[in-house]
């Protein structure tokens, strides 16, 4: 059975919500965010970069979210993997890795800068501009087809999940994209989306 290295308000909701996607047997080791916000040390003890998702399986340890997610769609047999197509393979690619590799890096710097008095409110304003940039990308994405990748949901969709989520919470992301509010918002009444929620317990971007 996968344990999922569970930490709360962190990018492991969406290793749960994969598995229940999946319908994959997995269970749950939990750990709770210190005060600074920082993963505790007893991650360490799992991987020895200390941080979640990190998953156990068949005596493996997997870390990094994308690295998870390819490993997953292998051991479910290609389910929610890339599309049959060329360009909806390559699409598939581009937002498996785009959602880690450019969405959320300035994503995560803005809210390391909200916690900067003065200086940091200033440099924020330099920022939102960027963060626009790809929600503007993403809108313009979603207005070509129902999902990232194709016309069905794949990994890259749950990949893309938490970033997005993350943006709407505290950078901007509102009705004046609304494919891309259509789009949390359907990801978010899926029946395996939910259970995944009462599994992973509070989450502050879902």
């Amino acid at each position: 059975m996968i344990t999922v290295h569970h930490l709360n308000n962190s990018r492991s909701q969406r290793v749960i919500w994969m598995l229940e996607e999946l319908e994959l047997p997995y269970e749950i080791k939990r750990y709770e965010r210190l005060p600074t916000l920082m993963a505790p040390p007893e991650l360490r003890q799992v991987h020895p970069l200390g941080k979640s998702p990190v998953i156990e399986d068949e005596g493996r340890v997997i870390a990094e979210s994308g690295a998870i997610v390819e490993y997953l769609v292998e051991k479910a047999g290609g389910r929610l993997g890339a599309p049959d197509d060329v360009e909806g393979a390559l699409r598939y690619r581009h937002f498996l890795h785009y959602a880690e590799g450019s969405l959320m890096p300035p994503l995560l710097l803005k809210l390391v800068l909200s916690k900067v008095p003065i200086m940091g409110r200033f440099a924020m304003k330099r920022i939102q501009p960027m963060i626009d940039v790809h929600l503007d990308y993403v809108e313009s994405a979603l207005k070509q087809r129902q999902w990232f990748a194709g016309d069905d949901m794949t990994a890259a969709d749950i990949m893309m999940s938490f970033p997005l989520e993350a943006a709407r919470a505290r950078a901007g992301l509102d009705r004046d994209r609304p494919k891309t509010i259509s789009w949390l918002t359907k990801i978010q009444s899926r029946p395996a989306y939910k259970r995944a929620l009462q599994k992973g317990g509070p989450y502050a971007y879902g």
